[in-house]
């Protein structure tokens, strides 16, 4: 993978949307520029899950904005991800396409733990080292993460779905603050708090608060002298009485309170009270670091040869029980057989590649489950599982990959005829690849393979070796009749000697 001396990240957030660039130095991230913009997504997420056209068109136009400074930037130097609101919203998709247009760079929608992960990298990365288990609260737009981590290494990760859009939004309505809506938002933080207290109970010594609801709730502690540093029980406590007598956010004037937080204070300072009283809190830190340094650190990673993708897939092969033997034989000859595909190819498929062979490797993880459809339960595994590193859509292409590996083909996306997705010629090389490699090894033994080149050409593949090892080995030979058949079921052709 490349390595990259100016990277990027771009923060999809359901309530700001924030860009930041940034130079590598000796494996440290140094801010170059940063962008934010207040485009309250979640504020457009409707009863039905939609998201609104007006949210989507100020979503556009900041990312046009962004795509001006981003201009020029290798696209394996920029990650933008989407939080909250896009997991949520039904009408994602549709909108995400738009999205990569004005941007001009792929976005993922990462799952909730994934985010807690990546926040917790920037949430590290920003404070002094120490060797003391620390609880991270990250409150965002639509969700709010609780870490507990190490070092850089996150232990014990959870995203609650509440955030301070929709807790503003459900009990502060129009702006009005009053002693029963503050009552109900408060009762409610707790409750979702309450579902995971008991894990993390013991497992962290300091507090530590990320994101704007944070920063915002510690500048007012401060600026109003109602706490030294951060955030304090007793800072809440007063901001809590202060809220109340102004009765409505618009007559809320308090020093620190910056303009663009102000509409979303009210929810943010509900979910904070009920984390402060469900983890007994004192006092929180409050951090400089958050999701766009974790992007960035996490970036870095992948290409100083520690990425977390492969972490996991290492973790996943021991989770189910890998036969590993098996998985580095299937591995090593579809990745080769893709290669010989891609040798004359004019798009990078880089990406893709590693994709093959994190397959190749998972490819066997159903049969923890059933031998009988073992390639449909690692698909579904792959679909569902938290998997850190990995987006939504990563995981999406990691299953129908696995999923594609033996049995019919015409269920599938990459294999409709009318698909218009440019990456699909490619997916469907790569899918030949792994069902060749599976067929090849399906003794499960280091078997003595022929010489093996594979070409395609349109919609014509062909497959050379010696037609006397195709006589010796009969069971192989039946078997690529059967492929060649699901082949021809969409459209494509497989020719090999006999």
């Amino acid at each position: 993978m490349n390595e990259y001396s100016i990277l990027a990240a771009v923060d999809l957030g359901s309530n700001s949307f924030k860009l930041q660039v940034a130079r590598v130095v000796d494996d440290q991230i140094y801010p170059l520029d940063a962008l934010k913009e207040p485009v309250r997504l979640a504020a457009g997420v409707d009863a039905d899950k939609r998201l609104d056209a007006a949210s989507q068109q100020r979503a556009l136009d900041c990312l046009k904005r962004f795509g001006e400074r981003l201009r020029g930037l290798p696209r394996g130097a920029v990650r933008c991800v989407g939080t909250s609101a896009l997991r949520i919203a039904e009408n994602a998709e549709a909108f995400l396409e738009n999205a990569e247009a004005a941007l001009g760079y792929p976005i993922e929608v990462i799952a909730g733990r994934e985010e807690a992960r990546l926040v917790y990298i920037g949430v590290a990365h920003s404070l002094p080292a120490s060797n003391q288990p620390r609880l991270v609260v990250d409150i965002g737009g639509g969700s709010t993460e609780c870490i507990v981590g190490k070092g850089y290494t996150p232990h014990l990760m959870e995203s609650l779905h509440m955030g301070c859009v929709n807790f503003t939004q459900r009990f502060f309505p129009g702006g009005r603050i009053d002693k029963h809506g503050m009552k109900q938002a408060e009762l409610t933080a707790r409750a979702e708090v309450q579902t995971i207290v008991a894990s993390y109970a013991g497992q962290w010594r300091d507090a530590v608060g990320s994101s704007g609801s944070a920063r915002a709730l510690a500048d007012v502690l401060m600026h109003n002298g109602w706490a030294e540093s951060g955030i304090t029980r007793a800072g809440l406590a007063t901001l809590r009485a202060q809220l109340l007598r102004a009765g409505s956010l618009d007559k809320l004037e308090l020093p620190g309170l910056k303009s663009d937080r102000k509409p979303v204070i009210a929810g943010g300072f509900a979910i904070m009270s009920g984390v402060f009283a469900e983890f007994g809190i004192e006092h929180m830190t409050a951090a400089d670091g958050a999701l766009r340094e974790g992007v960035l650190y996490d970036l870095m990673g992948r290409f100083h040869h520690r990425d977390m993708r492969a972490a996991t897939v290492e973790q996943f092969m021991r989770r189910y029980h890998v036969d590993t033997r098996q998985a580095v034989r299937v591995t090593a000859l579809a990745v080769r057989l893709f290669d010989q595909l891609q040798a004359d190819a004019t798009t990078d498929t880089a990406k893709l590649r590693a994709f093959l062979q994190w397959a190749a490797q998972l490819h066997e993880i159903g049969i923890s489950i059933a031998h009988s459809g073992y390639h449909k339960h690692g698909a579904y595994i792959l679909a569902n599982a938290d998997m850190p590193g990995f987006s939504r859509m990563d995981q999406a292409l990691l299953a129908r990959l696995v999923r594609a590996q033996r049995g019919g083909l015409n269920k599938l996306p990459e294999f409709q005829p009318d698909s218009l997705e440019p990456t699909e010629p490619a997916t469907r090389l790569a899918v030949l690849a792994l069902r060749l490699a599976v067929l090849f090894y399906r003794s499960r033994a280091d078997v003595a393979l022929p010489e093996l080149r594979l070409a395609c050409r349109d919609q014509t593949c062909q497959l050379s070796l010696a037609a006397e090892w195709l006589a010796d080995n009969p069971l192989t030979a039946t078997a690529l009749e059967e492929e060649k058949a699901d082949l021809k079921a969409v459209g494509l052709k497989l020719t090999y000697p006999g």
